[in-house]
């Protein structure tokens, strides 16, 4: 009997499995939003792979990994795009990827979640919030959020571009995700 309890427990304890989804790349969109001497411009990463298990029911079980490939950054200007590779900026020879990884995800109401997470960019780790609305219909998922971001904390722009004079620090990350659940 008391085995018996022990094991209805552990299970009761253990969260059950949320469902995965699959990142519809061509309908997704990883970017960012950033000021070159006091004007606004946009990129984005072009590749990234995210491992996505979510149900809204159950967000002790919920969890998300997004590895961006940073060599794939544009920003649709030729003389930035030649730069961000370089190592003053994201120094792809060296860190190729970054990493998103949520620690938990919580419930905000009305189909708004936030994702506790770390972000790894240059092998520099901090910790952010992502706010993010959630909208579902038929088994696709549609997640849109932003979260802004001190670049320095991340060593991107190091040397002459540590400064603010010329790029802002603040950075805004944009997601609008279309995800099919498995």
């Amino acid at each position: 009997m008391i085995v018996r309890s022990l094991i209805l427990a552990l299970a009761i304890a253990l969260p059950a499995h949320a469902a995965d989804y699959t990142v519809d790349p061509a309908k997704s969109r990883l970017g960012f939003r950033a000021t070159q001497q006091g004007a606004a411009f946009d990129g984005e990463f072009k590749k990234f792979d995210a491992k996505i298990a979510f149900d809204a029911a159950n967000l002790a079980a919920s969890k998300v990994r997004v590895e961006i490939d940073v060599t794939s950054v544009t920003t649709k200007a030729a003389d930035r795009d030649k730069e961000l590779p370089k190592s003053d900026w994201f120094a792809t020879d060296k860190f190729p990827k970054a990493v998103f990884e949520t620690t938990r995800i919580e419930a905000r109401g009305d189909n708004k979640f936030a994702a506790v997470a770390t972000l790894t960019i240059r092998d520099q780790t901090a910790p952010l919030v992502l706010p993010f609305t959630l909208d579902e219909k038929d088994g696709v998922a549609h997640v849109v959020g932003s979260v802004a971001i001190d670049r320095t904390t991340f060593g991107v722009g190091q040397g002459a571009w540590a400064t603010t004079d010329i790029i802002g620090k603040p950075v805004t990350v944009t997601v609008d995700l279309v995800a099919k659940k498995q």
